[in-house]
């Protein structure tokens, strides 16, 4: 057998597995999601409500997390998510800006919208986010 042969064998093999690979992971379709979320702080007692923040999403069709939205200056990390029915909720740990604890919940509507809110602890006092979501198509390459 030629080595031109011998070589056609294992890199039409090899092109064989990676190439269905490649295809599935570029056809991935996810749901995209126009995701709002308000802050509002209490430090000191005094409480500030922040303006709410409208992002565009695409997130994978089964959730094993809550959406990350973009947030500049701070690194969360996402543990103990649970979906039970309708109800997700998770714990999250976020440091960078500002370190800080939390416990979020997220109630689906149906299957095309949710409302929920992340319960934050710092050591300067506290933070509730609320959220809202709701789906509003298909996309290709979901974050999660």
């Amino acid at each position: 057998m030629s080595a031109a042969i011998q070589l056609r064998i294992p890199l039409t093999a090899l092109l064989a597995g990676i190439l269905p690979a490649l295809a599935a992971q570029s056809t991935a379709r996810g749901d995209l999601w126009e995701t709002t979320s308000q802050a509002t702080m209490a430090m000191g007692g005094i409480t500030m409500p922040m303006a709410p923040q409208t992002v565009k999403l695409c997130t994978s069709k089964t959730w094993t997390r809550p959406p990350d939205a973009p947030n500049q200056g701070m690194s969360c990390r996402t543990s103990d998510f649970v979906r039970d029915g309708q109800k997700v909720t998770w714990t999250s740990v976020c440091t960078g800006q500002m370190n800080m604890t939390g416990k979020g919940e997220i109630i689906f509507n149906g299957t095309d919208s949710y409302s929920g809110s992340v319960k934050y602890a710092t050591a300067e006092g506290s933070m509730t986010v609320m959220l809202s979501g709701r789906k509003s198509g298909e996309c290709d390459n979901p974050i999660n």
